[in-house]
């Protein structure tokens, strides 16, 4: 598929197959995953692949799908839950190492904290990785990352972002968000200046 068609034909889907995707197509999309950049190389972004159908159940119930009940159980029937994490702490670390340290010897002031660029871009690599699978994924906000960290066993430096079910697609509840349209591209993208 091309690059476009993927970026084109990626949506946020909330209705899949239970199973039926091999795991060795799982874990293609987790290892493209894997290369999203990182500030410093620093690589503090993880994912738990969670699998298992009755430790799907347990991360939806965490991560609040009980509650969601307009579009159904969309995040724990699917192939696999992606979750992705991340740790400000290794970012910290890695920017305390000699070859990363200020002109005084201390660490950067971070003006942004880029742990949540990182892991934003893993999240990104994940969805197209899974369209390009002839896939889809979705996402669930983790309003409770610490239910999804114990239902996981995630150490607490790391925090669970959301839940990404990925699966094939069936047909779903479109989300009424999606009647406010595209915004126009001359507002979104900016050339040279913003005004």
């Amino acid at each position: 598929m091309e690059f476009r068609d993927v970026v084109m034909k990626r949506r946020a889907v909330r209705r899949f197959e239970e199973g039926g995707v091999e795991r060795a197509t799982i874990e293609a999309i987790a290892r493209l995953a894997q290369r999203t950049p990182s500030a410093g190389f620093s690589q503090g972004q993880r994912l738990v692949v969670v699998v298992d159908p009755d430790l799907r159940r347990a991360v939806a119930r965490a991560a609040g799908e009980e509650a969601d009940g307009e579009f159904g159980p969309w995040i724990s029937e699917c192939a696999a839950q992606f979750i992705p994490c991340v740790s400000a702490e290794i970012y910290h670390r890695r920017y305390r190492e000699p070859d990363k340290l200020t002109d005084d010897g201390s660490e950067i002031e971070w003006p942004i904290p880029y742990w949540w660029v990182d892991i934003g871009a893993t999240m990104m690599v994940v969805m197209l990785a899974a369209v390009n699978a002839g896939l889809a994924s979705g996402f669930a906000g983790a309003f409770d990352p610490d239910a999804i960290r114990a239902a996981l066993g995630i150490p607490g430096e790391f925090v669970p972002i959301g839940v990404m079910p990925v699966g094939r697609p069936l047909p779903d509840v479109r989300s009424p968000s999606l009647r406010r349209g595209w915004l126009p591209f001359e507002q979104f993208a900016r050339f040279d200046r913003w005004a």
